[in-house]
């Protein structure tokens, strides 16, 4: 394909993803861990139906792409799907999709796919979607209890080792199909959008443009500030209910002074539902905490999370008492239904124990993670 043409498809398929976003609910994937994230969570269990046209392969994967040590030449399965229902084929030079995954297992539900399958019957493109190592089922030891063990076995999992991960297995694929000449677009969110970022700069005869969606790029020390996470979160629930932002502001001052009451953690227990009982008051707030962040980073149009949120916490204009507002908006969250999940220090402590995220977060991406 000439380079004219390339470049032409690469503006004609931003464009389209311009006029179709309105109505494609994009994984906006990010800074919250997923194994955590109930959002996610009840998504997938909405939109869990594998669509059938993809197909699962394995592509085995170089452990170390950069060094010479005795395990570098060591090999594992990646996990990847492809679908070749809408490609025009090789000998038409149409495009590949291939979207970046990020920290987490690769969901094939119609929540992940949705926007790229919606999108490529126009272009007539293979699709794509490579897991993250470490992740799901590409994990080059076996287990994540062996895989997080120790930094000798961590040292692998790096953001440059998945970009050589996606070149490699790009590369190879084309080779494979006889489409050297398909231009690739890379395609992710959040981790996974930085990815896609990175890929087109540090491997850019691989790729002829990326898409990164929500993808914090510049998110790291001294660049932005550092309550500017929260500092957004904040203005989106300000932006649905000033009445919302404020039960919410004075909330955390009522919840620390009802734990130190006689019986107060147990009322607190038992007004949030909690799944156990509460031991401090900084269990209620970490979880709540989490439930506001989360939903104002998966505030898509589909769901309003915010909205749905603040109309909860609004519904009563007559209740006064802030933590009563606030445990019916949490409810109303849960359905009614299921209590709240609450974690101690020492379930924590054991959960970032077994994180790949957490290695990556901290000592080989930012410090951005809540």
């Amino acid at each position: 394909m000439a380079p004219k043409n390339t470049f032409g498809v690469f503006l004609l398929f931003c464009l389209v993803l311009l006029l179709v976003s309105v109505e494609s609910h994009w994984p906006s994937l990010g800074i919250h861990e997923k194994y955590l994230s109930s959002l996610r969570t009840t998504k997938a269990s909405i939109h869990n139906t594998v669509l059938p046209h993809f197909e699962m392969r394995n592509y085995t994967q170089t452990l170390d792409h950069f060094n010479f040590g005795p395990n570098s030449y060591d090999t594992f399965l990646q996990r990847f799907a492809i679908s070749f229902k809408y490609w025009g084929g090789a000998n038409t030079s149409s495009p590949i999709f291939v979207y970046i995954g990020d920290e987490e297992e690769l969901f094939l539900d119609k929540f992940t796919t949705d926007f790229l399958v919606t999108n490529a019957p126009h272009f007539k493109s293979l699709l794509v979607f490579i897991e993250h190592r470490y992740y799901g089922e590409s994990n080059p030891f076996g287990s994540k209890e062996e895989a997080y063990k120790n930094s000798s076995t961590l040292q692998y999992l790096s953001s440059e080792q998945a970009l050589a991960d996606c070149a490699q297995l790009i590369t190879d694929l084309k080779k494979n199909l006889s489409a050297e000449n398909s231009p690739v677009i890379a395609v992710g969110g959040s981790y996974g959008g930085m990815l896609a970022a990175w890929l087109r700069l540090k491997y850019p005869h691989i790729t002829i443009g990326a898409l990164a969606s929500s993808a914090p790029i510049l998110y790291f020390d001294d660049i932005v500030p550092h309550n500017g996470y929260c500092s957004v979160a904040t203005h989106d629930f300000r932006e649905s209910s000033e009445s919302c932002y404020r039960t919410i502001k004075n909330s955390w001052h009522e919840i620390k002074k009802t734990a130190t009451q006689h019986d107060g953690l147990t009322a607190l227990s038992q007004m949030f539902n909690t799944c156990r009982p509460l031991t401090s008051a900084e269990e209620l707030t970490n979880v709540l905490e989490q439930i506001y962040t989360e939903s104002a980073q998966y505030n898509d149009p589909y769901y309003n999370p915010v909205n749905t949120l603040c109309e909860a916490i609004d519904k009563d204009p007559q209740e006064i008492d802030p933590l009563r507002r606030i445990a019916y908006g949490v409810k109303a969250r849960n359905d009614f239904s299921k209590c709240l999940k609450v974690w101690s220090v020492e379930e924590m402590i054991e959960y970032r124990r077994l994180s790949g995220w957490r290695w990556q977060v901290f000592l080989l991406i930012s410090v951005f993670d809540l």
